[in-house]
């Protein structure tokens, strides 16, 4: 079995062009997405129909849910929020496209098992951990997590423990072995640095631009994994952020560093 694996596009059309067009020559069996696939101040309409005509393996995120919260609760559709710009964008057929995606969902008999953030919740970085005292007693705020905090993450997966758990989320790729399973985080497809308030604040920065992606492939040996890093026109995806009123997207896509400060 051999898995290309996106995540956290973030309505970003460019790079995902870019990205599929360098996995068609992976030679995959299958392409998985692993949610947070439209919200951001790009082109979320175009992104979903260019998904839903590939119907690729696909799950949702915590931006998946948060816009079908906003439309089903009626609330205000902010123009410069991330997930307000999206909710309205989207028609009546791409928001039954959102509806239908699940929280999670398990390939090769239980063997890969796909999710966002953790098994347990959309929001919880599994191989990150955040820290109080952002940005004066520490300069990002997120961390390495520890040995002990990503296999409490595990949680209540079932009595047989996948050999393979993808995840997305946090934007930052890597891998950790926990165990009998190695997890994956194969980065953001979409954005390269972001800044947050949950649970503290923090900041990720890859410091790179560059679109990103993973193939994983299984051997007699164990999971071959491939994180990938794309160049595409990042110029011309921040020129659109900054366009819609968001300096901060501008930077992390021109730059991959998260704005700072005012």
């Amino acid at each position: 079995m051999k898995l290309a694996v996106i995540s956290d596009i973030h309505g970003n059309l460019l790079a995902l062009e870019a990205v599929l067009a360098d996995i068609a020559g992976q030679g995959v069996d299958q392409t998985v997405n692993l949610g947070d696939i439209l919200s951001g101040p790009l082109q979320p309409a175009e992104t979903a129909d260019l998904l839903m005509a590939r119907n690729l393996t696909t799950i949702r995120g915590n931006h998946e849910r948060q816009v079908l919260d906003l439309l089903d609760q009626g609330q205000h559709l902010d123009p410069f929020g991330t997930d307000g710009y999206t909710a309205g964008q989207l028609s009546s057929a791409q928001v039954a496209w959102i509806r239908s995606l699940p929280a999670s969902l398990e390939l090769a008999g239980g063997d890969v098992l796909l999710c966002h953030g953790t098994p347990g919740s959309d929001l919880v970085y599994w191989m990150e951990t955040t820290a109080p005292g952002f940005p004066e007693a520490h300069p990002t705020g997120i961390r390495p997590a520890t040995a002990e905090e990503v296999f409490l993450r595990l949680g209540e997966i079932g009595p047989q423990l996948p050999s393979l758990i993808l995840c997305g989320h946090t934007h930052v790729p890597r891998m950790v072995q926990c165990g009998n399973s190695l997890i994956v985080n194969p980065g953001s497809v979409g954005l390269q640095a972001y800044g947050d308030e949950h649970p503290h604040p923090h900041v990720v920065e890859n410091g790179v631009p560059h679109a990103r992606y993973a193939v994983v492939e299984k051997t007699e040996q164990g999971w071959r994994v491939d994180l990938r890093a794309v160049p595409y026109d990042h110029m011309a995806a921040s020129k659109a952020a900054f366009s819609r009123g968001r300096p901060d997207w501008a930077q992390a896509l021109a730059t991959g560093w998260a704005k700072r400060g005012t």
